[in-house]
């Protein structure tokens, strides 16, 4: 018989501690990041450093070790990791939301996940679940593939979503998660942007997964997870939110590093065919300048409205309406079109050399144009998911991102 798994609390440091510690690890972050990119994965070195400071367990039970933050928190380390790398704070952001997820699955599966490593990383994937699903005695056995699975090349275990039959022949749509050990991992990630997130394509072939660690979907999208979460953490809401805040804080803080670094880079450049000393006097440069900072302000403002809006819900332990769930998707895709923009200004401003392959400025033009692109951020979906919303229809019909 097993000895019972031992839970560890241990010191939550607060917002201010934890930004400071992303803040740290910035300039590691950038010096590893051509490196990241080229290798299509984040360095060790970079992977350990986000782990030894504590910033790849922020959603992680704290009866497990883990610091069990706010969606602020998460937000905001994330930004400040962007700043350094956007692929290392992408990372971080899924990583963080999968281990929120894998908070959600029966105390079993929490022990099994953290009992002996409360650094343990858990990937999430939200694609279409995997078709091929059969019960057995104890659980179910799973073949299937699933593409996009950021955080893949650095987790301990995968959280994706399967199609369980049931008997009345509608299947019932759980997270599975499954060791990462017992999947295989198929090298597609070739992308001209995110290229450092590594976001292969997982693949299970008649994978048993024990009933433990399955768990309806729909309550957690939903939110409807009160009382299953850690008693010591605040009441959680919608997937949805969560999921994206990761996302955004590192498209603003690869927005803030090209801000950054064209008004830095403006005091020594000319301007060809002007009679200007540097950028710095051109007023076309002060007004693109200008334009980038306003929309990455206002990028910034957003992205802390929503997460402030579900921290606000958990604490009130209230649920938060369509309305507002659909609201938070919009927003999210207009945090990274702001950002886009706002990038793209820069460029423009800073001149062709921007695009020069040594040149940090087109890494970081590639990231947040790939990363903006996300599915739960594009193709018209969140304006019609909101529009529908508002008129008091719901917006699941057309997306059950929400």
């Amino acid at each position: 018989m097993s000895n019972p798994v031992v839970s560890t609390v241990v010191r939550t440091p607060d917002r201010g501690e934890l930004v400071k510690r992303a803040e740290g690890l910035r300039e590691l972050l950038s010096e590893h990041a051509v490196e990241c990119e080229r290798e299509r994965s984040l360095a060790a070195g970079v992977v350990s450093a986000m782990t030894e400071s504590g910033l790849l367990r922020l959603m992680t039970p704290r009866r497990h070790g883990g610091y069990g933050t706010d969606m602020r928190t998460l937000l905001d380390v994330a930004t400040e990791l962007g700043r350094g790398c956007c692929s290392a704070a992408w990372i971080a952001g899924v990583l963080n939301a999968g281990n929120f997820v894998a908070s959600l699955f029966p105390p079993a599966a929490g022990d099994e996940v953290w009992g002996e490593d409360p650094d343990a990383r858990c990937a999430l994937v939200l694609g279409l679940p995997a078709p091929d699903v059969e019960h057995v005695d104890t659980g179910v056995v799973v073949s299937g593939r699933w593409a996009y699975v950021s955080g893949c090349l650095h987790a301990q275990w995968i959280s994706a979503l399967i199609a369980v039959p049931t008997a009345e022949g509608r299947p019932d749509i759980n997270f599975a998660l499954m060791r990462a050990d017992e999947v295989d991992i198929e090298d597609t990630w070739h992308f001209a942007g995110m290229r450092g997130t590594g976001s292969n394509t997982v693949v299970a072939d008649r994978l048993f997964v024990p009933r433990h660690r399955l768990v309806p979907y729909l309550p957690i999208l939903n939110g409807e997870t009160d009382g299953v979460v850690d008693p010591d953490l605040p009441y959680r809401n919608s997937l949805t939110g969560l999921f994206a805040i990761g996302l955004i804080g590192a498209l603003i803080g690869g927005a803030e590093a090209a801000l950054d670094f064209v008004r830095d880079k403006g005091h020594s450049r000319p301007v060809a065919g002007s009679t200007y000393r540097n950028q710095t006097q051109s007023p076309t440069f002060q007004l693109d300048l200008a334009e980038a900072t306003s929309k990455i302000d206002t990028a910034k403002l957003i992205a802390a409205r929503i997460a402030d809006t579900v921290d606000e819900y958990a604490r009130a332990g209230i649920n938060t309406d369509l309305t507002v769930r659909a609201r938070n998707r919009l927003e999210s895709a207009q945090v990274g079109r702001l950002c886009r923009e706002a990038v793209d200004t820069l460029l423009t401003a800073h001149g062709s050399s921007a695009f020069n392959e040594t040149n940090p400025l087109q890494r970081l033009w590639r990231d947040i144009n790939v990363g903006s692109r996300h599915a739960g951020f594009g193709m018209g979906i969140p304006e019609q998911v909101y529009g529908r919303a508002l008129v008091g229809q719901d917006p699941r019909d057309i997306s059950f991102i929400v």
